[in-house]
């Protein structure tokens, strides 16, 4: 085939990748964008002799690794030497100027990230590791590829090695956070660990699936270039197609403290985490003659900003139960103000993060914000402790309906086994009428309480049983008539919600509001889903192994799949797109066989069903048509005994669309 068009979609993707997230200033649409990559894809999968390490489409990831490879680093990456307040970033200057007494500075934010090197071969991304200890670092190319911000080609057939600093914006933070509260997972303690843990992910698609973005700060060798300035050398990565870190030149050691002191205050505005500044010395022959200790340069130092923290007391340690039974430990503080707002519980995360800590209940403990967003225990005042303080022990039975707990070997989550927990119920139907689910308006936590008290409600079924129950609802306390409408009304209309949000309230384990798009769209319908095999799951850009593992068991589980037929009676829908699809193979009985040029079985399947057809196993007189393609064998050479209508996938599709087709 010519490649020409494939190489067009390839320029014409990154062109607005470039524009979307290095320049932020997008060029098209999400949807004109989506059919590029959408062609793309479809050619590269007809075609896969054509594809190359630097497409686009090779940023989703791959099959996930065992393990990863050790990079040996020729010359060492070595860390910075610290600074914490203005004596030391005097002392720094003395010792600068004692060398080079005409030396320029440049300043720039020392990011809250994983410090990443990255090389590149004739213009082509080869190779991406972490920096490890410095001289040994982990392979971690097919991860990083995932990065929007890290070109796969450079403008020019060079070849290089950069440092960077991949990090989580904050609101990339919060918002993926606020995903895994929702699907009752561990909550990272802050965007650096969120970050680092992206990064290390052995399946690819997890970390393709987090919002990870990169700041290059450093060219490793750019004497190559006849660069003199670290400020030109940035420029001329940028130039490359490098989303590079912002640099300020200040000359002056006072004033580079002043910056100092006003950064401290303005890093709670930006839009990512910092933690500090880098004070570099400027013009690159300069650098040399400072040189290196054996761990740190001489031309370089990082300030280091101080975190907001506070000081109270732990007065308790209580135990939440989420939906999926995973009991998760809270500290109860002597209420204490911090980053502006007043803090009274803080996460402790789990069991081992206790122990890890020594945390004591009785303890005086040092609190912070985890990424200024989440409050969580920092470390414990030792030096306060009375002897009266308590150990804390993970409960061996639920604290909310007494059943037995259990600790996976290997994990760090304890779980409650009973799954009529209330706390689990409760849970489990505020996921499934949360705004990203169901989105009834009016049963909030609130009403949910109390349908539960009354036992009206178990599980989500029931919510679409309510209307058969209106003279109850009217008489609980704070329901009025009025309200009750509004609220059956809300619960009715829910009925006709995407089939993604059917699969996301459903709280598979994994599967967040993304992953339940994915499936939606690829099987079509619910019966689709619900037969999926981890090798067809395990080839769909996005669901990784582990996901692919948790679908399939949800669906094998006869509870789950009560629920699901019992939502269906109840009216919902379970077709993707059902809204804009026709009838017209309606009381059609339809037989497939062979392999059709472009629909999967399950598809062809799919749309019978979803436009009123029926699909058969087998050939008799009550087939209306048989769906033959390729290698049709035994079920065609029926059929045309039978005299049964034979079609291919083009007339199929016109029945489809129009209600007939041309013999």
């Amino acid at each position: 085939m010519d490649n020409t068009r494939i190489n067009q979609l390839r320029e014409e993707i990154e062109s607005h990748n470039r524009a979307y997230y290095i320049e932020d200033a997008p060029k098209t649409s999400d949807y004109d964008y989506d059919k590029l990559m959408q062609e793309l894809i479809e050619l590269e999968t007809l075609h896969p002799e054509l594809i190359t390490p630097d497409s686009p489409t090779q940023r989703v990831g791959g099959t996930p690794s065992e393990g990863f490879e050790k990079v040996i680093y020729s010359r060492p990456k070595l860390s910075l030497s610290n600074a914490f307040d203005p004596v030391d970033l005097r002392d720094f200057d003395r010792r600068v100027r004692q060398t080079c007494p005409d030396a320029a500075y440049v300043v720039e934010y020392k990011f809250d990230g994983l410090t990443v090197v990255l090389n590149y071969e004739n213009g082509l991304f080869i190779q991406g590791a972490t920096r490890g200890d410095g001289e040994v670092g982990e392979n971690v190319t097919t991860n990083l590829k995932t990065i929007r911000t890290i070109p796969l080609r450079l403008k020019e057939a060079i070849t290089l090695e950069v440092r960077g600093e991949v990090f989580m914006g904050k609101q990339d933070f919060e918002d993926l956070n606020h995903r895994r509260l929702a699907e009752d997972h561990d909550i990272f303690a802050n965007p650096r660990n969120a970050a680092a843990g992206s990064i290390r992910q052995l399946d690819p698609k997890l970390a393709a699936s987090r919002p990870l973005d990169i700041f290059i700060f450093n060219l490793e060798t750019p004497d190559q270039f006849g660069l003199k300035t670290h400020t030109r050398a940035l420029a001329y990565l940028k130039e490359q197609g490098f989303k590079t870190s912002q640099v300020k030149e200040i000359n002056d050691i006072e004033d580079i403290i002043k910056y100092t002191a006003l950064m401290e205050v303005e890093r709670k505005n930006m839009a990512f985490e910092i933690d500090g500044l880098v004070i570099k010395v400027n013009n690159l022959e300069q650098r040399e003659i400072l040189g290196n200790t054996t761990k740190s340069p001489r031309w370089a130092i990082a300030y280091k900003f101080s975190p907001d923290q506070a000081e109270t007391t732990l007065n308790a340690i209580t135990v939440q139960v989420g939906r999926t039974g995973a009991l998760t430990p809270v500290a109860e503080l002597g209420p204490v103000t911090l980053a502006g707002s007043v803090i009274a519980r803080a996460t402790l995360h789990n069991e081992d993060n206790i122990r890890d800590k020594d945390i004591r209940i009785g303890d005086h403990v040092i609190i912070q914000k985890a990424g200024d967003v989440i409050p969580e225990v920092d470390h414990v005042v030792v030096e306060k402790r009375t002897g009266s303080e308590v150990a804390f022990e993970m409960p061996k039975t639920c604290p909310v309906c007494g059943q037995p707990t259990f600790r996976i070997e290997g994990e760090a989550v304890t779980k409650c086994v009973n799954m009529a927990c209330p706390a689990q119920v409760f849970r489990k139907l505020i996921h499934f009428t949360s705004r990203d689910a169901m989105n009834i308006e009016g049963l909030g936590p609130g009403v949910l309480r109390l349908v539960i008290n009354q036992n009206l409600v178990t599980n989500p079924v029931d919510i679409y049983h309510l209307f058969a129950k209106k003279e109850v609802l009217v008489s609980l306390e704070k329901l009025g008539e009025k309200s009750v409408e509004k609220l059956l009304a809300a619960i009715e209309d829910s009925k006709n919600r995407e089939l993604s949000r059917i699969i996301y309230g459903l709280g598979i384990p994994l599967v967040g509001a993304r992953g339940a798009k994915v499936l939606a769209e690829h099987f079509k319908s619910m019966d689709a889903l619900s037969h999926a095999e981890e090798e067809e799951l395990n080839e769909i850009f996005d669901i990784g192994v582990k996901m692919a593992i948790e679908i399939v068991d949800f669906f094998k589980t006869p509870k789950n799949l009560a629920i699901i037929n019992g939502l269906k009676d109840c009216g919902l829908n379970m077709i993707q797109d059902s809204k804009t699809l026709s009838q017209n193979l309606k009381g059609k009985t339809f037989v497939l066989t062979g392999t059709l040029p472009t629909l999967e079985r399950r598809e062809a399947q799919t749309l019978i069903e979803a436009n009123g057809g029926k699909v058969s196993s087998s050939v008799s007189k009550k087939t209306d048509f048989l769906l033959a393609g390729e290698k049709s064998g035994s079920k065609q050479t029926k059929a045309q005994e039978l005299g049964i209508t034979i079609i291919d996938e083009s007339q199929f599709l016109a029945l489809v669309t129009q209600g007939k087709f041309d013999l």
